[in-house]
């Protein structure tokens, strides 16, 4: 055996773990689950699936609760990226400064993302119910007494991406620090010599120069959003309901929690399976269309 086949061997021999791990626990139950979604399993033992063509995808759409939690999928997603990326660049900025005691800043502003995101939003359901009306009591703001964010579902869609934010933004700002310490700081020393003032420099000089972090960024918060589940349930269990075009909603159901109700709350599998393989080509056309249009930005950068 020549060393040419040997190492060949030996590659794949180490590859081959991960790869029957990624065969069998994504490629196999994907390919089940697109097939399930044309029939009207149950995933009760002993109870045969049927085939039934295109009926779960045609009721999807009509339901009105599937299309409000899309719609509000989209908008915490859209808040949630702009939130997250605002935050951690302006803390990326702040622990890549000559201060004091940077870099346990950037262990606390990372410290939250450790935290599950079950605890996470415990703990701040305590905070919304009884720390925020407690401080208004105390300062004496009837306003701030008063505020019950877990009730009012606008309220509550803000302190999801609050909870979020606080959350994510430290894993977010390490991808910002190392990009911005890759800045020259040759051009950004010439263009002060220059007369360039903080903003000029930061729209000419450094966004340029980390166009590459904001696509991965902006991939990973997007993905992240769209997917969100963990925070949800413990902060607001899809709650509370409203009223929306006459009918009744669940103001933080968004699309990962609405699909596992449908599935696993109503015993529609075959349902659920269907809106997860929508809920599937959605995000990746979204995704992917999202990559593509920051990488052609880079260029023109």
């Amino acid at each position: 055996m020549n060393r040419y086949v040997k190492d060949k061997v030996v590659f794949w021999l180490f590859l081959a773990p991960a790869l029957l791990s990624f065969l069998l626990v994504v490629i196999i139950p994907f390919f089940m689950g697109l097939y399930y979604s044309f029939t009207d399993w149950t995933a009760v033992a002993g109870m045969k699936a049927n085939f039934v063509g295109i009926k779960n995808y045609t009721s999807m759409f009509s339901d009105f609760a599937f299309r409000y939690s899309f719609i509000r999928t989209f908008l915490f997603t859209l808040l949630s990226v702009i939130s997250i990326n605002m935050v951690s660049l302006t803390l990326a900025f702040l622990v890549t400064r000559e201060i004091k005691f940077k870099n346990f800043y950037r262990a606390g502003f990372f410290i939250p993302n450790l935290i599950g995101g079950l605890v996470l939003g415990y703990i701040w359901q305590f905070i919304f119910k009884s720390v925020v009306p407690a401080i208004g009591a105390l300062l004496g703001i009837d306003f701030i007494e008063q505020l019950l964010i877990l009730a009012e579902p606008n309220l509550t869609l803000f302190g999801l991406i609050f909870a979020f934010t606080w959350q994510y933004a430290g894993y977010i700002m390490m991808i910002y620090i190392a990009a911005l310490l890759n800045v020259p700081q040759e051009l950004l020393e010439a263009s002060e010599i220059d007369g360039a003032n903080f903003w000029q420099k930061l729209i000419n000089i450094t966004v340029p120069m980390i166009a590459q972090a904001f696509t991965i960024t902006s991939f990973l918060t997007l993905v992240n959003s769209f997917k969100q589940y963990d925070i949800i349930i413990a902060l607001t269990n899809g709650g509370p309901s409203d009223i929306y075009m006459d009918k009744i909603v669940n103001s933080t159901e968004l699309l990962a929690v609405h699909i596992y109700n449908v599935a696993f709350k109503y015993n529609n599998m075959a349902e659920g399976q269907a809106r997860a393989i929508v809920f599937f080509v959605v995000l990746s056309f979204i995704s992917i269309g999202q990559v593509y249009y920051n990488k052609k930005r880079e260029v023109e950068m």
